[in-house]
């Protein structure tokens, strides 16, 4: 059977659906663990989430992944992200990076295990434990998978737990960029700073914006705020963008549609102004992160043309 350790990979699950006369039935399910529980285990496929209760299981296993980006591949567009969300307390821990930023996302107070830490595994997380107990915050780290495996299970025996699995998607930005603008909707603003109501709007959603906030959204020399406002001047959409790393990726974040305008096709109208921007900057290629349970957010992605390059566990240690 699978184990904690097995979230985050590509397993085959061997599911029991039926008998006829004396013959069980079966069929199986192929995709990447995302939940594990005392009764239930979820898979991500190619065709949507699924949920199997454990009693139904008949085998499962850990399979090789299919076609996983090569580590370096992981590394630079991680780092890439992380220069693109920028928390304004950092330090090292040899290759891994730790950041603090008032508890705002996940993202910037978390450690990135990527690289070599300077010291063996376990001396490494308790390196971690001890900084952000130092700063006052619960440890988080984010870890790369299958890239930070190790450092995964390490932590699963040391009872850490895990937040919802998130994707780490990429997408071209050709195919927007040829997408014809939407007729009738209204023009996508850019701007180097945003205004209150831009904030206000990604406060109903993430939450009061510490100064912490305004730093990582501003830390960052190439980036824009888009946003689209109705006749009456009410924003009805917002994200933005930020060019970073010697690729020259664009890592869009916070896009996000008032709910009276949604199904206007305004997400893609914004990600179609964020490719023109960050093309005009070099950029060929954009990445964002959603969780996987976000099903409404993945759909749209994938017509956009984002698929998921890897994915990431958020995992919590002690208080």
């Amino acid at each position: 059977m699978l184990r904690q350790q097995d979230v985050g990979h590509r397993v085959v699950v061997r599911r029991i659906v039926g008998v006829t006369g004396d013959r069980t039935l079966f069929t199986d399910a192929l995709g990447e663990l995302v939940d594990l529980t005392e009764t239930d285990l979820t898979l991500a496929t190619d065709k949507g989430t699924l949920r199997v209760p454990l009693r139904e299981v008949h085998r499962a296993k850990r399979v090789p992944p299919a076609r996983r980006p090569h580590a370096a591949a992981v590394i630079a567009l991680e780092t890439a992200a992380d220069e693109a969300w920028p928390a304004p307390v950092r330090s090292r821990l040899g290759d891994w990076i730790l950041r603090a930023a008032d508890n705002w996302t996940g993202r910037a107070n978390s450690a990135l295990p990527v690289g070599d830490p300077d010291r063996p595994l376990e001396a490494a997380i308790d390196a971690v434990v001890k900084w952000y107990q130092d700063h006052g915050q619960q440890p988080l780290i984010n870890a790369p998978m299958p890239l930070a495996a190790p450092v995964n299970s390490a932590l699963d025996e040391r009872g850490w737990t895990s937040r919802p699995l998130t994707l780490v998607q990429t997408a071209s930005l050709a195919p927007l960029l040829a997408t014809p603008a939407a007729a009738g909707l209204p023009p996508v603003e850019l701007a180097d700073a945003a205004g209150d109501d831009w904030y206000a709007m990604v406060a109903e959603h993430k939450g009061t914006l510490p100064a912490a906030a305004i730093r990582i959204l501003n830390g960052v020399p190439e980036r824009v705020f888009a946003q689209i406002r109705d006749a009456e001047g009410d924003l009805v959409a917002v994200a933005r963008g930020a060019v970073t790393g010697p690729d020259r990726w664009l890592g869009v974040s916070l896009l996000q549609t008032a709910p009276a305008a949604r199904r206007q096709g305004l997400g893609r109208h914004v990600m179609r102004g964020l490719a023109q921007w960050a093309a005009q900057r070099g950029a060929t290629r954009a990445y964002l992160q959603v969780e996987e349970r976000n099903t409404a957010a993945v759909a749209l992605y994938g017509r956009l043309g984002f698929s998921t390059h890897h994915t990431y566990l958020t995992r919590e240690g002690p208080a």
